[in-house]
């Protein structure tokens, strides 16, 4: 082996055994899939779904079935190619350089946008706290703070990165934990009112309901995408995404569950703050408000961390093959630092354009694009899945779980289709326009990486 090959991977390995620079274990692997799929939309859910009825609770089954089908195809897919990147290493395993970018690039607009998403909502559960509405000047510096403490610790290293992943799940669950499991002492059926509630046949309040809770399982990719930063990738990613997958599963049933039958039907359809009303109904008081406010600012922190980290590690893994710009390689104490400098100023900049362009609708149009863009990594994955299943590639197959993860690999996909119908036409449109302007990109990048290899071809010839 030549010392070109060998010197990389010594310097990859003096890099991941530095102090700053630690590999994730199953507990905080599990807790980044957890913090990012739970972020701060849990506090609105139960009033969201209100008007459809107990129906929703279906919805909610059939979700958290396609939601565990997708993880479980994560995993298999990580225990093949463990390596960071997620789903822009299966599609490009399988589908060639221009899928796995497509999957990069989209993922990477869905990572960033999101985060300016959060740190907006947030900045409205602050102001529960600590009233800035009134100064538009003191609103944008609190979004930015919320965006960049979390991009701080991610480029302090990932020993931090999973620290802070760790104590904010534990802050954020523990309290949901008892309204999920506190509420059902308190349940009271006759405030669940009717099953079906919308007017319509039983299939489309479950379809409709659907589509509002159809993007609360975002995030179940996350232990895949970061597989490079955790130990043991091939046992430890797919259960960490499928522990994290069934735990915001079981928080977000009971939870919903719990404040359908304590907080009265026709208050609960018109309530701003679901969680607040279950906790004055459980202790009684006025102070839910800001228990509720310190929930979902925990939460959203903890969300921005994770998502932080993964939306720098999908453009690292493209960089390395020579479809993003080589700068996104750049990496510090385990962290793709370039990367997450990039994403928190993108996000920045979109915060304070949200605050101060006066233009209604716009921010809320991007985000929804998101909900849409986040959906074709897990497309091309499942679609790498079934590719792997029917090309008969034996050292990527186990041939005696053909059956059951063919199975699982169509769930998915057709899981994944369900979250683009989901999405709408509007959001499919702009989408779309957002992945063709990324293949501009990936026309620039392949055309830098053919003229190099070119160059080199040439050069070996005059040698």
């Amino acid at each position: 082996m030549s010392t070109a090959t060998t010197t990389p991977q010594r310097d990859a390995a003096r890099q991941e055994g530095t102090k700053h620079a630690r590999r994730f274990g199953l507990p905080i692997a599990t807790a980044l899939v957890m913090g990012n799929i739970i972020g701060g939309g849990i506090f609105l859910l139960p009033a969201s779904v209100a008007p459809y009825g107990t129906v929703s609770l279906v919805a909610f089954g059939v979700l958290t079935l396609g939601a565990i089908a997708l993880a479980l195809v994560f995993g298999r897919l990580a225990h093949r190619l463990p390596q960071t990147g997620g789903p822009y290493v299966y599609a490009r395993a399988a589908f060639g350089d221009f899928a796995g970018f497509l999957a990069a690039w989209s993922y990477w607009i869905t990572a960033w946008v999101s985060n300016a998403a959060l740190a907006v909502a947030a900045v409205g559960y602050l102001d529960v706290l600590v009233p800035i509405h009134e100064s538009k000047a003191a609103t944008i510096a609190a979004a930015l703070t919320l965006q960049w403490l979390p991009a701080l610790a991610n480029l302090a290293g990932t020993r931090y990165v999973g620290a802070v992943q760790l104590v904010a799940t534990v802050l954020k669950f523990v309290p949901l934990i008892l309204v999920a499991v506190g509420g059902l002492f308190f349940f009271d059926s006759a405030n669940l009112g009717p099953f079906q509630a919308s007017g319509g046949g039983t299939l489309g309040a479950v379809s409709a309901s659907a589509a509002i809770l159809l993007f609360s399982y975002l995030g179940v990719e996350s232990a895949a995408v970061s597989a490079g930063e955790v130990r043991d990738p091939r046992r430890n990613v797919g259960r960490a995404t499928v522990l994290g997958t069934l735990g915001a599963a079981a928080v977000y049933l009971l939870g919903t569950l719990s404040v359908f039958g304590t907080v009265a039907h026709d208050k609960l359809v018109t309530s701003t703050a679901p969680f607040s009303d279950a906790v004055d109904v459980m202790f009684g008081g006025s102070w839910g408000g800001a228990a509720v406010a310190c929930m979902a600012l925990v939460s959203m922190l903890g969300a921005l961390n994770g998502w932080t980290l993964l939306s720098a590690q999908a453009p690292y893994a493209a960089a390395r093959d020579g479809l993003f710009p080589k700068v996104f390689t750049v990496k510090r104490r385990g962290v793709p630092t370039v990367g997450v400098l990039v994403t928190v100023v993108l996000a920045s900049l979109l915060t304070v354009y949200n605050y101060t362009a006066g233009t209604k609708g716009v921010f809320e149009i991007l985000v929804l694009v998101t909900t849409f863009t986040a959906t074709v990594p897990y497309l091309l994955s499942t679609a790498a899945q079934i590719y792997f299943l029917l090309s008969g590639q034996s050292e990527k197959v186990s041939r005696a779980r053909l059956a059951r993860d063919g199975v699982l690999a169509l769930a998915a996909f057709g899981f994944s289709l369900w979250l683009v119908a989901g999405s709408g036409y509007a959001a499919v449109y702009q989408g779309v326009l957002f992945l063709f302007a990324g293949v501009l990109v990936y026309a620039w990048m392949a055309a830098r990486k053919q003229r190099a290899s070119s160059q080199g071809v040439n050069e070996e010839a005059r040698a």
